[in-house]
């Protein structure tokens, strides 16, 4: 095999996300959150807000409910008084991303009257809290008093770890445990952090036809910090 030389520029292609059940990663931070998402039928109310930062799993555990429900899933910018009745007919209906800058918030009322209305249910994902939203309508507020939330915390070391792993996975590369270790000890503590490290580092390897060592990693690392932050 010819060996690429060092300095080319690597390609970003796409790689394929491991996204079903048994590939979300549960630790202490996050164990509540999937323990709700999974009660369901049984949600003591029609409406679950599922809570977390991005990169935190939201968007993969809505997938797994949508698997096991039938549901529709429909970004809150695009929800409106037009298609509620149409989304509701699965009986289900997972909301992403609310409340975004377009809410149409006398849609949600009606989405979420619906599924009362006909024992349907709705799972909302949000980077926030429900009464951080700032909605205006008094009656989708009461609505939104009254549903059940869940939130996916800050990764502990556990999750951290997985995650990185994971993401290495993910792209179908072998990493070694000090590689790793090095990561979970340096890096930002979130999910974002460690999904943009994870590239950086992938790309890096890609650059310079290398394996991902420690040594590779350290090398990322300091490039994006400030000098001397890092001691080998």
């Amino acid at each position: 095999m010819a060996v690429r030389p060092t300095g080319q520029l690597a390609l970003d292609l796409p790689h394929r996300v491991a996204t079903g059940r048994d590939d979300f990663l549960v630790s202490g931070a996050n164990q509540a959150a999937v323990a709700a998402v999974d009660a369901w039928p049984g949600w003591p109310s029609p409406v679950l807000v599922l809570v977390g930062e991005a990169g935190s799993g939201k968007s993969h555990l809505c997938d797994v409910w949508r698997t096991n429900t039938g549901a529709t899933i429909v970004s809150a910018g695009d929800l409106d008084t037009t298609n509620v009745a149409h989304l509701m007919q699965a009986g289900a209906v997972a909301v992403e991303d609310a409340p975004g800058e377009l809410l149409d918030e006398t849609a949600l009322f009606h989405l979420i009257n619906l599924a009362r209305e006909n024992s349907g249910s709705v799972l909302i994902t949000s980077a926030e809290f429900p009464s951080r939203w700032n909605i205006a309508l008094p009656d989708l507020v009461s609505r939104l008093k009254a549903a059940q939330v869940a939130s996916l915390g800050d990764p502990d070391d556990d999750l951290l770890r997985g995650l990185l792993v994971k993401q290495f996975t993910d792209r179908q590369l072998h990493v070694e445990e000090a590689a790793i270790s090095y990561m979970l000890l340096r890096m930002e503590r979130s999910f974002e952090a460690a999904r943009s490290l994870v590239a950086k580092v992938d790309a890096r390897a890609l650059t310079d036809r290398a394996e991902i060592t420690r040594n590779l990693v350290a090398r990322v690392m300091r490039e994006d910090a400030q000098p001397n932050l890092f001691e080998d």
